[in-house]
């Protein structure tokens, strides 16, 4: 049981220095604004494609919120294009001296209107902010990769106004006030409907994939000459790729074998959820070790169920600590999977067994472990996350020495080694009561199949959100039902990949 030989690259994101350096190279061997306008036309191309989404092209009106500076300056190059295909184009400056002269010159050229943002008083609906009001699209040109801190007037007013009338906004690189390297926001800040990238993906179009929309990339030619990027992010391809798939050769015990050492008196649903995932996995067998084993006998006849781990057989991986308690008995059968030395998910109560006892910690210390953490628990282990989730991830993996799935609307994985994933989800159906304990389930039966750690809890990541998403179908769903539609996530993940 083995994944495809074909195995594609995940895609990169890279952090705003990476792609400021680039750019600057590049900015170097091509005509002095060429960049600019070539960008420039892809974010017209994606501004009319909303437009004609919302009815048509011709006689429509924009409104351009132009900041200092170049996303400024890609705003109004756009907004001059835009004007050419009879679209009605007005550029609203938060900062007239400071805006960019040639892209001025090209939309006043081209026919646009500009107003002074300064001589607006949105309370009063004059001006810039009526402006907004009437507009069929907003287009975000305030602050580009190199601003920082939350929105200032009078752009908090226009943004406001935008989003009261329910105008769509379309952002320029990102949306503005949110921070491009950790997607956090200390105040006022901008909600894009879509967002139009340059040359790479940033972080804040991943961690912070709901204030950004869909996001479209448009290739500057830059490539070449990035570096290793900072993250990376998994799609459909890549987790088909490496979803571990019977052969006609297999048996149960090359399939993987994986152990779920889970759930209490109090907590014997938790056993229930991340045995019946780890099945629905495909995994081959799975054997069950609790005080939770008549619950789980009963609902999933195929588990191998056992009282106590010492009568639980041989496993090739094991899940351990959803519900499992964090008194004296939890501690003990968490140093007994530790004993079996074999790749481990360790998930909930046993994250806090680690925090809580040193000789745990450094027993899983350059093993393959998973760790999979909220916030709070994150706490507990390798202190707080802070605002760059990546970075926090990224230092709590080196310096436990396991791999860290920091869960959270973007869920990280971080590696030892510094590798990272970061998988965005634009919804919140996986945030419900026992989602976790389905998720550490998935990723035991990963470990068991041969995965490595990292891919195993990428790839369980992905299908866990896709399984969320599918038992959803739009209303709140409980973890039974995440559970339940694992088998239509991994079908769709590979049905996906050959469309594709």
């Amino acid at each position: 049981m083995t994944p495809s030989d074909s195995v594609p690259p995940v895609r990169g994101v890279w952090t705003a220095q990476q792609v400021r350096d680039a750019e600057a190279v590049l900015l170097g061997r091509t005509p002095d604004g060429a960049l600019m306008r070539h960008a420039a036309f892809g974010l017209a191309v994606h501004a009319r494609r909303m437009l004609a989404r919302a009815g048509g092209v011709s006689g429509r009106r924009v409104v351009l919120l132009v900041g200092a500076g170049n996303n400024g300056g890609d705003a109004l190059w756009a907004g001059a294009e835009l004007r050419r295909r009879g679209v009605g184009v007005t550029a609203v400056l938060l900062d007239p001296p400071r805006t960019h002269a040639a892209g001025l010159g090209a939309l006043r050229h081209a026919g646009g209107r500009v107003l002074d943002a300064r001589a607006s008083r949105c309370a009063g609906m004059t001006a810039g902010c009526a402006e907004v009001t009437r507009a069929d699209l907003v287009v975000d040109g305030i602050v580009g990769i190199s601003g920082r801190g939350p929105l200032r007037e009078p752009a908090i007013g226009l943004v406001t106004a935008a989003e009261r009338a329910g105008v769509p906004i379309l952002a320029v690189d990102l949306p503005s006030g949110v921070d491009v390297d950790t997607g956090a926001v200390d105040g006022p800040a901008v909600t894009a409907t879509e967002t139009v990238t340059f040359g790479a993906r940033k972080p804040v179009h991943v961690v912070a994939a709901p204030r950004c929309g869909p996001v479209h990339l448009v290739d500057i030619g830059l490539g070449p000459l990035l570096p290793r990027p900072d993250a990376q992010v998994l799609d459909v391809a890549d987790v088909a790729a490496r979803w571990p798939v019977p052969g006609p050769a297999d048996d149960k015990y090359i399939q993987g074998v994986v152990g779920i050492a889970a759930g209490s008196a109090t907590y014997p649903g938790a056993a229930v959820l991340a045995t019946g995932a780890a099945v629905l996995a495909t995994s081959g067998m799975v054997r069950f070790a609790g005080s939770a084993a008549d619950q789980v006998r009963n609902i999933w006849p195929e588990v191998v169920a056992s009282g106590d781990i010492a009568d639980a057989g041989r496993t090739q991986a094991w899940t351990v600590g959803p519900g499992s308690g964090t008194d004296e008995a939890g501690r003990a059968l968490l140093a007994a999977v530790l004993d079996r030395d074999v790749p481990l998910c360790v998930d909930a109560d046993g994250i806090t067994g680690l925090a809580q006892h040193p000789d745990l910690r450094s027993a899983v210390r350059g093993r393959p472990v998973v760790i999979t953490p909220h916030d709070r628990e994150f706490a507990r282990i390798a202190g707080d996350v802070g605002p760059d989730r990546v970075a926090a991830a990224r230092r709590a993996a080196a310096e436990l020495g396991v791999t860290v799935l920091l869960k959270g609307n973007a869920t990280v994985v971080a590696d030892p080694d510094g590798r990272v994933l970061v998988h965005p989800s634009t919804s919140s159906w996986a945030a419900t009561a026992g989602s976790g304990d389905v998720l550490s389930g998935i990723i035991g039966a990963l470990l068991a199949a041969g995965l490595e750690p990292w891919w195993a809890a990428g790839c369980a990541t992905y299908v866990h959100g896709l399984a969320a998403s599918l038992a959803a179908d739009g209303a709140p769903a409980p973890a039974s039902a995440i559970q339940a539609a694992i088998p239509s996530a991994i079908r769709r993940t590979r049905l996906d990949q050959v469309q594709d």
